[in-house]
């Protein structure tokens, strides 16, 4: 299952505040600040330009600390010269802290993602996922709590648009 976010047609029926929150699950964080994969470039732009503004709570902040150390994760972290502490202060410089959220009525079937989608939920945000158990959530939460649900934020040009 393949979702992608395109920039800016995914806020179409968002009328939140701007700029639009956004949580990204654990593998897009460990691209984004680890493995600089070219696919989360996007991402780090509307970041960067303001477009976005990345929310997470505390245990995101802590899986990220648990799968940091995992025996697979833990040599890559160390291949592209990377530290826990380092990637911790990273997230910890570039998010923006919200309290743990209320879950919804949805339970995702793999529980360790369960606060990405309540916190999607509660902030109306977009919510990136490579995982397919939240991706499964995309029509329910969109319907019930506006929130968008996807796996890559596509940005579109003025030259895509008129191809």
């Amino acid at each position: 299952m393949k979702i992608l976010l395109r920039w800016p047609q995914c806020n179409q029926d968002y009328d939140g505040p701007r700029p639009r929150p956004v949580v990204l699950d654990t593998n897009v964080v460990l691209d984004l600040l680890v493995f600089d994969d070219p696919l989360v470039q996007p991402i780090r732009e509307l970041l960067a330009q303001g477009e976005l503004r990345w929310i997470a709570d505390e245990a995101q902040r802590i899986e990220l600390g648990r799968v940091l150390t995992y025996s697979k994760v833990a040599p890559r972290v160390a291949f592209y010269a990377k530290t826990v502490e380092g990637v911790l202060a990273a997230f910890d410089a570039a998010v923006q802290y919200a309290p743990a959220a209320p879950k919804v009525r949805f339970t995702c079937t793999d529980p360790d993602d369960q606060h990405f989608l309540d916190l999607a939920a509660q902030h109306r945000a977009l919510l990136i996922s490579k995982d397919k158990a939240v991706l499964k959530q995309r029509k329910r939460l969109a319907t019930w709590f506006g929130a968008t649900i996807g796996n890559l934020l596509v940005q579109e040009t003025a030259s895509a648009e008129n191809s």
